[in-house]
């Protein structure tokens, strides 16, 4: 057990490489998928399903991390933390480069047209630009130039940004709403740690210094 608390640096080292590698399964499956004839009869529509259902996953894991840290009491887990973000942030951008390209075909005033008048677009659209900011100042230079604790205030964010996501999910799916609700339990059990986390803190009257990865 205090092994797994305070692991070595080379086996974090592993870990990192290991959930390196497993992020990027989603894409090698498309890109095998795509190769061998495997996106269905529209794959366009394959494509974005598939990047949105990733970037949801990652923002999700993004946001566990704190509550398996504080559970487990593995701290080492906050060494993952930018990695998730900055790989929800990743399949973010081909969700969005798969609709103003292949679905849209860079026409930016159907664009436009869409975010105005498709509510599910509108708040997708929302969640990746307020995205942009946080994998823009995602690393440690950025950090220090910030200042801890309003780099802090700036990546809470994500909070937002997974509502968002969440919303733009349900509103897109038409009948089935199952795979939406998942995700909104989820989420709203992310939401609700988080609260109990601030409350509890707050009774104890305590001040913290940021945690921030190294």
């Amino acid at each position: 057990m205090n092994a797994m608390r305070n692991p070595a640096p080379r086996v974090i080292a592993w870990a990192k490489a290991g959930l390196f590698m497993l992020a990027l399964l989603p894409l090698a499956r498309l890109v095998w998928l795509g190769f061998s004839d495997g996106l269905g009869a529209n794959p366009i529509e394959f494509i974005t399903h598939s990047t949105g259902t990733w970037t949801l996953v990652g923002l999700l894991a993004t946001l566990s991390v704190t509550p398996l840290r504080k559970l487990s009491g593995w701290n080492w887990l906050l060494r993952l933390r930018r990695m998730l973000g900055l790989f929800a942030f990743f399949y973010a951008s081909l969700h969005f480069v798969t609709y103003i390209w292949l679905d849209q075909f860079f026409d930016l005033s159907a664009v436009l047209r869409d975010v105005i008048k498709r509510p599910f677009i509108t708040v997708g659209f929302l969640a990746f630009v307020l995205l942009i900011p946080l994998a823009a100042t995602s690393t440690n230079a950025m950090v220090k130039r910030l200042g801890g604790k309003n780099w802090q205030r700036l990546h809470r964010l994500v909070y937002v940004i997974a509502i968002l996501g969440v919303t733009h999910y349900w509103w897109l799916v038409k009948k089935d709403i199952t795979q939406p609700l998942i995700y909104a339990l989820i989420l709203a059990a992310l939401l609700a740690f988080r609260v109990l986390l601030k409350v509890n803190f707050a009774g104890q009257g305590g001040l913290r210094k940021p945690s921030l990865e190294k």
